[in-house]
Order: C-alpha cells, then structure tokens, then sequence
C-alpha cells in the first residue's frame, strides 16, 4: 500500500562491482530511465525493510546493508531519497522483475550530476550520513 499524499520516501541501494562502477536498472515503465535499485516506501515500512523488499523485488536476491550514507530531498518529486550502501555476494544471482529490462555497471562520471553526487558521497562516507537538496 502507498502513501496517499503527495510527499515520497524512497530507500535506494548504491552497489559497486570491483571496479567501483555503480549498479543501475533500466525501468521498463515511465520514460524507461536508468536507476538505483529500490523504491518507494509502503505505509508500514522502516526504510531498511522497504530497501531489503525492493532490492529482493526487483534483483530477485538479497542485498547485504553496509550503511546509510545519504537523505537527499529532490524539490520535482516532493520526496526523500535515502541512500544505502549495500553489497551483493553474486551478480549471477541477479534475476531481474517486470519492472526493469536491464542492468548494467557504470563509471560514476558517467552518471547524471544528482547521481554522481549521492554516489560519490556514498562512497566516500567516513561515518557521517549526509544530507543535501536538489
């Protein structure tokens, strides 16, 4: 069940591959945009359980939660993104949903400049969970 007001929270996985290339999805819906894995929070969600069910909905495995890095509020959504750095033990277990047509791993200077920033910080974290508009 979703909220029904306007104002979104959403928890998101930043995975890296050996190389620190970042896991993106590409959306089979809306304008088919590449993305983090997860997505929005349901009513009786903590943002861990909405991470953990979206990453298991939509890679059909389990991610292991390493920390929370980031809360970004993004003004054109009306909504806080929480971002978590995560691990996946095998990529060969990715199974993907309906949701998403593709995966793939890219270079974080590839990303767009929203993205690049909350990846950088996540992968920069030293402890402290940052915060920051867009």
């Amino acid at each position: 069940m979703a909220f029904d007001d306007k104002f979104r929270l959403s928890s998101h996985a930043v995975i890296f591959d050996s190389e620190n290339r970042v896991l993106l999805l590409k959306a089979t819906y809306g304008d088919k945009h590449w993305g983090l894995p997860g997505g929005a929070l349901d009513v009786d969600e903590t943002i861990h359980e909405a991470l953990l069910r979206e990453c298991r909905e939509e890679l059909g495995c389990e991610v292991k939660v390493s920390y929370l890095s980031g809360v970004y509020y993004h003004k054109a959504y009306d909504s806080q993104a929480f971002i978590f750095r995560c691990e996946l033990e095998d990529i060969s277990l990715i199974t993907l949903s309906d949701e998403h047509s593709e995966f793939k791993f890219e270079a974080v200077e590839n990303l767009s400049s929203v993205q690049q920033r909350r990846v950088r910080q996540c992968l920069a974290f030293d402890g402290q969970v940052m915060s920051d508009k867009f």
